[in-house]
């Protein structure tokens, strides 16, 4: 498949918190140390003494929130475990949360502010037993007809117009060869839609087996007006695999086609049998033709970008030239079908074209050429999507995060992570594992004066098992994360389960948009 700015520049790996080791004495003069500003590039010091360390986030001074009215005894960070009566341990088992570097555009007043970069509400998670992610919803666009090898098959509503318009079309040639069917022509024309997209279909399903053979998903199959598409998900590894992946579709209806000869061979010429399988012969002939020139979007395109790209060693340089071979064949189609079909060389005489049948034709070459313009463009899209995709990193994109618990005040709460310089709230239990995660636009919709009063777990989304993603996730890999679990904000945690800090869902969009806008 070819898919930010402000709060989701990516950043160097490099910026990363060093890690402390387990037990490790902090001088005391440390305490005093002021936690660095968000434009500083070294890693933020863990805080000593506390048992956690707060990750960051935004606020203004200017919008800080009134303390409550008897705010903790220790004011210098955040802690998971903290009590005015008992401080924390410090050797507690549940480690200090890694603190990801700040964005270095991304100013402290730029946090839980109400415009369009907030994230729409989520209704808060019930509180009691936790429940897995659901099931992404599959894929629609029509009919849902079953799910061959597990690949779901659709037929778009467009089809229905499309055999409409066979029907409409082979009956009216049925009545020149066969004119004592009378009406019910137009029957055997419909059984010969349906045959004719079943070959479709059969074409498909060579290019999904071949996909899933070399392991690549295959989001589904969709019958639709000028034929079908298996919308495989990822990129073939290598060009061999590509040209293979592309050129057992065509080769799959040149071998239909030679089926549907031998059977006419045993058939009288001129019954309705004979008829239906001539039809089919042509039809797959000319399916695999069309299909092998060589541009993008269709099959022969994709063999060439193969090609180049085992040239080059250049994946999107075999796009680029397949792309554009692609645009320069639609306009050959726009412009050359209706000449072919006014000079006769398509079979019909030019003496019988009227003013209709030429209208017919010009229109059925500019929805042609419009499908390849089109398919052409999204084929480079595509391809400059997977060129950026690895830039999406899960860590770069992380926010620092401050551990509250559930009944800390929220303006208690931002007062923390404004001191810290987070910009996520993160609840956890007495032990420091967390709960949920404190949701940005819920915090956004709460006055500033009822803040004090306002506990963060009422503002706060239970913690899924889909909503925990590692800090390692990139790419294709971060997108399927979070595809697979929609949330507006996801909890950030390294392989070792330490907690590194919260991804919002708006940072990667806009991440996911910066890279798409800068050039391959």
């Amino acid at each position: 498949m070819d898919e930010s700015g402000g709060n989701g520049q990516p950043r160097s790996g490099s910026d990363e918190a060093p890690e402390r080791p387990a037990g490790q004495s902090t001088p005391a003069d440390d305490t005093a140390r002021p936690e660095p500003k968000p434009s500083e590039d070294r890693p933020a010091p863990h805080t000593p003494a506390d048992g956690a360390t707060p990750a960051r986030t935004d606020l203004s001074p200017g919008q800080q929130p009134p303390a409550p009215t008897e705010p903790p005894a220790d004011h210098r960070t955040a802690t998971p475990t903290e009590s005015p009566q008992q401080p924390p341990d410090p050797s507690a088992d549940h480690g200090t949360p890694a603190r990801p570097e700040p964005q270095a555009d991304t100013p402290p007043a730029a946090a839980f502010r109400s415009d369009d970069d907030a994230a729409a509400p989520t209704p808060a998670a019930p509180t009691g037993d936790r429940k897995p992610p659901q099931r992404p919803k599959e894929p629609g666009g029509g009919i849902l007809m079953g799910r061959p090898f597990g690949v779901p098959v659709y037929v778009a509503p467009s089809w229905f117009l499309v055999a409409a318009l066979i029907t409409w079309v082979f009956g009216g040639q049925l009545d020149r060869v066969l004119p004592e069917l009378g009406n019910a022509r137009y029957l055997v024309s419909l059984f010969f839609a349906v045959a004719f997209y079943a070959s479709v279909l059969v074409h498909e399903l060579a290019h999904t087996i071949a996909a899933l053979r070399f392991k690549l998903p295959v989001r589904r199959i969709q019958l639709q007006f000028f034929g079908g598409v298996s919308e495989i998900e990822k990129e073939s590894e290598t060009p061999g695999r590509e040209f293979v992946l592309a050129f057992v579709g065509p080769l799959l209806s040149l071998v239909l086609a030679g089926v549907f000869y031998v059977a006419l061979q045993t058939v009288e010429p001129g019954t309705v049998p004979g008829v239906l399988l001539a039809g089919l012969m042509i039809s797959n002939l000319i399916v695999a033709a069309f299909n092998l020139l060589p541009g993008l979007p269709l099959d022969g395109g994709r063999m060439l970008r193969a090609v180049v790209w085992k040239i080059t060693g250049k994946p999107m340089s075999g796009t680029v030239a397949a792309a554009w071979v692609g645009r320069a064949l639609a306009v050959s189609v726009l412009i050359g079908l209706p000449l072919l079909t006014q000079s006769g060389a398509l079979g019909t005489g030019a003496e019988n074209l009227g003013g209709m049948d030429t209208v017919t034709d010009a229109l059925l070459a500019a929805i042609l050429a419009a499908i390849i313009w089109t398919g052409a463009g999204n084929s480079l899209r595509m391809a400059r999507l997977r060129e950026h995709l690895p830039e999406l990193r899960a860590r770069n994109l992380t926010r620092r995060a401050v551990p509250v618990q559930t009944d800390t005040p929220l303006s208690e709460a931002l007062r923390r992570a404004n001191d810290a310089g987070a910009r996520a709230l993160v609840v956890v239990d007495a032990e420091g594992e967390p709960l949920s995660l404190v949701r940005e636009a819920a915090i956004v919709g709460v006055p500033e004066h009822r803040r004090p009063w306002v506990a963060v777990s009422g503002l706060a989304q239970e913690l899924t098992d889909g909503m925990r993603v590692s800090a390692e996730l990139a790419g294709e890999d971060l997108l399927d994360a979070l595809r697979a679990a929609p949330a507006t904000e996801y909890l950030v945690v390294e392989d070792s389960g330490e907690i590194y800090g919260v991804l919002s869902a708006a940072d990667v969009e806009r991440a996911f948009v910066k890279a798409m806008a800068r050039p391959s």
